[in-house]
C-alpha cells in the first residue's frame, strides 16, 4: 500500500498549503529462500520415492530351460506370504484369493488369448499354486504358465 506524505512549505513552519505526495515502496519477492526451500524438497522426494516402490520379496524357483516371452503378459504372483492371508497378486495390485476368478474373467474378456503367468515363491507348496491355478481357471484362463528363472539369474 502506498504510503502518503505531507511537505511542509513556507518559513518559520507557518502553513500556507499543504500538497501531499505519494510515495510508492518497492514490493518484490525474495525468491532466493523460495528456491532453497523447493530443492530441499526435491532432495527429500528422490531420496523417499524409491523406498515407497517395493512390493512383495518373491523367491523364484530356478530352471534349466526356460523360454522368452514376447507378448503382453499378465503374472499372477503368489508370495510366502499367501500362507498366512490368502493374498495374490495381479501384476502389481494385491487381490484376495476368493474374488480372484471374478477379477481374472473381467480381465481377459477382451484378450484374445486367455492366458497368465504364474510366480510363486520357491517356499510355496504344489498345492497352494493348484488351489491359484483352480481359481485361474474358474475366471476363463485357458493357458497357465508357470514363471521360473535361469540357475545363474537374481
Amino acid at each position: 500500500m502506498p504510503k502518503v506524505q505531507s511537505i511542509e512549505s513556507g518559513a518559520g513552519g507557518a502553513r500556507s498549503g499543504r500538497s501531499r505526495r505519494v510515495v510508492s515502496t518497492l514490493a518484490e519477492i525474495n525468491v532466493v529462500p523460495l528456491v532453497d526451500v523447493m530443492l530441499v524438497l526435491l532432495i527429500i522426494f528422490m531420496v523417499t520415492a524409491p523406498m515407497m516402490q517395493r512390493g512383495f520379496d518373491v523367491n523364484l524357483p530356478t530352471a534349466t530351460r526356460s523360454q522368452p516371452i514376447s507378448e503382453e503378459r499378465v503374472f499372477i504372483t503368489v508370495p510366502l506370504s499367501f500362507r498366512r492371508d490368502h493374498v495374490v497378486q495381479i501384476d502389481d495390485k494385491p487381490i484376495h484369493v476368493e474374488i480372484l476368478n471374478e477379477k481374472v474373467r473381467q480381465l481377459m474378456q477382451d484378450r484374445p488369448n486367455r492366458q497368465v503367468f504364474l510366480r510363486g515363491d520357491g517356499s510355496i507348496t504344489m498345492q497352494e499354486l493348484l488351489d491359484v491355478m483352480d481359481k485361474l481357471k474358474e475366471g476363463g484362463v485357458e493357458k497357465v504358465g508357470i514363471v521360473a528363472k535361469l540357475p545363474g539369474e537374481r
